[in-house]
């Protein structure tokens, strides 16, 4: 009988919770308060540090998105090494903030894990999005979650960054994703949404908790969504306003198969619009709120399985010599 392979990583000591990234998308402002509170009131001390952050407190003072510029689009080593100025934008100044705080982004000071709690008007279920379809561990929280949650649509979206930089907030920490639920409107809370992500937050702590205390997960195959494009509004050449909105037949169809020639958009004379890609690919963020200033009407996806392996933590000694062998690396290069 063959024996599984096992891959053995570092412990997660120091976890972020991040609410507020967008300041009117209340699920993970209010969790993340929730959880402040909890936290004050706990006695017993744990291994593992988790840190609450309530990402951008100007916004979420006025229930905005942001003030100046989309937080969770600055944190590329461009904007978090740039020239220091306070004429700049609040959100790059935070940005820098949040760096200091849970990075540097890319270094090994950063924290081990980073979750930013996000809501989404699409009709999304419950969505891990990271930026790699090869980290271990958040693929294997994202299976846990399934599992835990077999009532709640759990899925992951891979957004393939692999020719240009992360930007958001979760790229700081050496691994990490963002939890995107909906639908639910910016600016209001609901409880069955907001609840969804508690339960998502605290099986994916529970998850990190045995992990940590060398608990070893068998592996397998999980189904990845790999962002492929986005699509645009159709728009006035002149004005640039748009001229239809999502088609009936499609709104509120995320992760329903799209098929060419499907119904794609009505515009406001009445005509449909239908897809015209070559092939039949996933939808989701269909008509997000938030998106239309972005130009996107919805991103499309194509779906693939994933094997990935078992994993347990390192024991002391196996960390001691990994950290030996990135130390010897280290002294040839300089070499």
């Amino acid at each position: 009988m063959e024996v599984e392979e096992v891959v053995c990583l570092p412990k997660l000591t120091r976890v972020a919770v991040c609410g507020g990234t967008h300041g009117n998308e209340l699920s993970g402002v209010y969790l993340v308060r929730e959880l402040l509170k909890a936290q004050q009131k706990r006695e017993e001390e744990e291994p593992m540090t988790v840190m609450m952050v309530l990402s951008n407190p100007r916004a979420m003072l006025q229930c905005r998105r942001y003030i100046d510029t989309d937080l969770n689009r600055c944190f590329t080593h461009a904007i978090l090494n740039g020239p220091e100025s306070d004429m700049a934008p609040y959100e790059m100044i935070r940005s820098r903030e949040l760096n200091a705080m849970l990075g540097p982004k890319g270094s090994p000071e950063a924290v081990d894990f980073v979750c930013d709690l996000h809501n989404t008007t699409a009709n999304m279920g419950l969505c891990l999005i990271a930026y790699s379809d090869s980290d271990w561990i958040c693929l294997h929280i994202f299976r846990y979650l399934q599992r835990q949650m077999p009532d709640t649509p759990v899925r992951y979206i891979h957004f393939d960054v692999s020719h240009k930089e992360s930007y958001s907030l979760d790229s700081v920490g050496k691994h990490g994703f963002a939890i995107e639920i909906g639908p639910q409107a910016h600016g209001v809370v609901r409880s069955n949404v907001y609840t969804a992500m508690k339960l998502g937050v605290q099986h994916m702590l529970d998850w990190i908790r045995s992990f940590n205390s060398g608990a070893t997960f068998e592996g397998g195959c999980v189904e990845v969504f790999t962002m492929v494009k986005h699509i645009d509004y159709p728009r006035d050449k002149e004005t640039r306003h748009i001229t239809a909105a999502i088609h009936p037949q499609l709104q509120d169809r995320d992760f329903c198969l799209l098929h060419p020639e499907d119904p794609l958009f009505q515009t406001f004379s009445g005509e449909t619009l239908r897809y015209k890609g070559r092939e039949p690919l996933y939808p989701f963020f269909i008509n997000e709120c938030a998106y239309y200033e972005k130009g996107i009407a919805l991103s499309l996806a194509r779906k693939r399985c994933v094997m990935i392996p078992a994993v347990r933590v390192q024991t002391e000694q196996e960390q001691q010599q990994a950290n030996e062998q990135g130390f010897a690396s280290e002294e040839e290069e300089e070499d």
